[in-house]
Parts: structure tokens; C-alpha cells; sequence
């Protein structure tokens, strides 16, 4: 009764009237906003211990906006390229951000999984989405089994030791389909030593992560970005083909026919 009586007031008012409150209102609401999610980013980030992942939501509504920098959408622009409509593992998914803003569209069923509790706990609060399920699991030891169309590695790989990265990379191999395809993203390590403390090994170019995924894939892609901040390294790899190969360039054109959502 109330929000009709509302909304017959309003009807009464001029448009360009209702267009300044509401403009005054999304003014006020974004600097709020980004004001919380910077608080947020100092308690969890510079109060120790520092978190295993961060909530992407502090880039969408603070730090994006602050600094302008496109980077952190890169890995899931870069990620969603070689996916292929089906079924999606992603390995130490953080926030699930990424399994739900930039995978699950372009995906069948995405299982994505972490380590650490708090970060499945943040990604099931936060990024919800009817076709991704998020997993407590150590890929060290209790990798999810099945058979899946991509596995996504991103921003993780740099957490284990060269031996640990191996066997994991077996363990990937094991799950994929004969044309899937591994994708991810990571760091080169700066002169002065580790990113973050908690790396386990940050590569030192392009050329040793090429190596060491060629050890285990047929065909593979590193590409690099150069950011303010950070040497940027992504990676697809596959016993099949990669894009932007011709008959990579004839799947897509498949995929996209028979896409969710397409008719």
C-alpha cells in the first residue's frame, strides 16, 4: 500500500526532477560504497596475517575506480577465451569471482575449489550462481575427479613448490578431455624477491613457465602483460589446439551456436 502511494507521488513529478534525486542517490551510495570496501581492504590486507585470496568486490567498487586499472579483469577476459561450453574445473578459485562473473555464462557446470575455508565461505556468499558449485578441497591431495572441457589455474600456481606444481600438472592431465584445455595466470618474480611471502615459486620469465608446461602439453601459449605494479604471465596448454588457430577460429563459431542462451 504504501510503495503504490510512493510510486503514484513520484508519477506526479517532473522527469528531469526524478533523474537529479536518483543521480544525487547513486552519488552518495558509490562513495559510500567504495569508502567500505577501502576500510575492508586495509583491515584484511595491512592488519596481519594476510588473507590466502582477495575479495574481488574490492576491486569492483574501490580500488578499479581509485586507480584505473584494468588488470584484475584480464584474467577472466583472457580465461573466458578458451573456454569451451562445457564442463569447467577451477583450481584455488579465491572469491569465486571469476567462476561466477566471467566462466559460469559460458560453461555447463563449473566446480570451483579452494583450500581455504574463508575463501569458500566468501565465494558462496558473494558469488552465488545456480551452476557453480563450490568445494573445499587441497588439489595437493584431493583434487575433484572427473572429466572436464577446461581447467582453470589461475593466480595460484606461484603457491606451490616446483614439485608440487608437477604432480599437480599430472593430476590436471588426468581430468581433461582429449581437447581440453588448461588456462591460468600468473607472476614473474621481481628483482628484489617474492611478490608475497607466502609464494611457494614465482617464475623468473616467460620462458620458464613455457618450459615447464611444455613438459606436460603438446601445444602451449604464454603471453605477458606488463602492469604498474607486476610482470603479468598467462597461460593456455593442451594436447590439442589453442586459439587463434584456424580450426580454432571454426570451434568457436560452434560453441557459439550451441552457446546458453543462444537459440
Amino acid at each position: 500500500m504504501i510503495r503504490r502511494i510512493v510510486d503514484g507521488i513520484l508519477a506526479q513529478l517532473p522527469k528531469r526532477l526524478l533523474e537529479t534525486i536518483a543521480e544525487a542517490e547513486c552519488r552518495i551510495s558509490r562513495a559510500w560504497v567504495a569508502s567500505a570496501h577501502r576500510r575492508l581492504m586495509h583491515i584484511q590486507w595491512a592488519l596481519p596475517p594476510q588473507p590466502e585470496h582477495f575479495d574481488h568486490h574490492i576491486d569492483l567498487y574501490y580500488q578499479f575506480l581509485s586507480t584505473r586499472n584494468p588488470m584484475w579483469l584480464e584474467r577472466g577476459a583472457f580465461g573466458s577465451l578458451v573456454l569451451q561450453g562445457g564442463q569447467v574445473l577451477e583450481l584455488a578459485c579465491g572469491d569465486g569471482f571469476n567462476a561466477r562473473n566471467f566462466y559460469s555464462l559460458l560453461a555447463t557446470k563449473v566446480v570451483a575449489c579452494d583450500y581455504d575455508p574463508n575463501a569458500i565461505a566468501t565465494a558462496k556468499a558473494k558469488n552465488h550462481c545456480e551452476n557453480v558449485d563450490f568445494i573445499l578441497a587441497d588439489i595437493r591431495t584431493t583434487m575433484p575427479s572427473g572429466r572436464f572441457d577446461n581447467v582453470v589455474w589461475d593466480a595460484a600456481i606461484e603457491h606451490f613448490t616446483p614439485d608440487e606444481i608437477r604432480k599437480i600438472l599430472k593430476d590436471i592431465k588426468s581430468r581433461l578431455s582429449p581437447t581440453g584445455i588448461l588456462n591460468g595466470y600468473t607472476i614473474v618474480e621481481k628483482a628484489d624477491g617474492k611478490q608475497l611471502d607466502h609464494h611457494e615459486y614465482e617464475f623468473q620469465d616467460k620462458q620458464d613457465l613455457l618450459g615447464l608446461l611444455a613438459a606436460h602439453f603438446q601445444h602451449v601459449t604464454v603471453f605477458e602483460t606488463i602492469d604498474p605494479n607486476r610482470h603479468n604471465l598467462y597461460f593456455w596448454a593442451s594436447d590439442a589446439d589453442l586459439p587463434f588457430r584456424e580450426r580454432w577460429a571454426k570451434s568457436v563459431t560452434e560453441r557459439a551456436l550451441h552457446a546458453p542462451g543462444i537459440t
